[in-house]
């Protein structure tokens, strides 16, 4: 399958099998993900690979802290080190998160508004979908927006790596919000933040939430293909280039 191929058949899966991963695989996928590009080749990724004990007990203290406070919007304090987007967010950013929210919501069976069922459904995230593997990727609290940039290509070179030996991901934002858990389980420092948890493992095709199909904006919407003037060139190549 081309990198292409790939592309278009990645996507984000919210239910695993329990098949195991093997550790030698999962090393081959940091150890491709780690030639992607950073500026001055700084890498500035931190991996944390949580299996069997420890990703269960991960997972048992962080739904324990959120049956503290039920049917909540946002977790309880501290909520996360960074803040994913501006709130209140605005369009069109607003029209496509509540699209795909509503979607996968309604493959899953919860009403619109029931936030009742959308916190128990928004728990899943917390199970890594019920994954063999989760792994929390952390970055230096010191670095800026361009080692964040970095990171970015980090995480898609990882997930189309994944793809290619069979495997499906899920990048999850929603675990920065408990770093104050994730902290002491994985021996994190002080200097770095959690930027977001993944899950990884076999796909359930028969899980409802693997069903959804997002929709991508067509390349006319957020492209623009910038073309100068014709160049005419007078008195040979040493002249100046007038712009018509």
């Amino acid at each position: 399958m081309s990198v292409v191929e790939i592309l278009h058949r990645r996507r984000s899966v919210r239910g695993f099998l329990p098949k195991p991963v093997p550790r030698e695989t999962i090393a081959k996928l940091l150890e491709a993900a780690a030639r992607s590009p950073s500026g001055t080749n700084m890498q500035p990724w931190r991996v944390y690979v949580l299996t069997g004990p420890a990703k269960e007990r991960l997972t048992r203290d962080v739904l324990k802290m959120r049956e503290l406070e039920p049917h909540r919007e946002k977790p309880p304090k501290p909520y996360g080190e960074y803040d994913y987007n501006p709130e209140p967010l605005f369009e069109p950013y607003l029209t496509r998160r509540r699209t795909v929210g509503f979607a996968l919501y309604q493959l899953l069976g919860v009403e619109r508004g029931d936030r009742s069922a959308s916190w128990a459904m928004a728990g899943r995230n917390f199970e890594f979908f019920g994954a063999p593997v989760g792994l929390i990727f952390t970055i230096d609290r010191s670095l800026q927006q361009g080692s964040w940039l970095d990171y970015g290509i980090f995480l898609q070179s990882f997930m189309l790596a994944a793809h290619d030996y069979g495997l499906e991901t899920c990048a999850q934002a929603a675990w920065r919000h408990y770093h104050d858990v994730i902290r002491p389980l994985c021996g994190l420092p002080e200097r770095e933040i959690v930027v977001c948890g993944m899950s990884l493992g076999y796909a359930d095709e028969s899980a409802p939430s693997n069903k959804l199909i997002t929709e991508r904006e067509p390349v006319e919407n957020f492209a623009t293909f910038v073309e100068l003037p014709n160049l005419e060139v007078e008195g040979g190549p040493d002249a100046s280039v007038r712009v018509l």
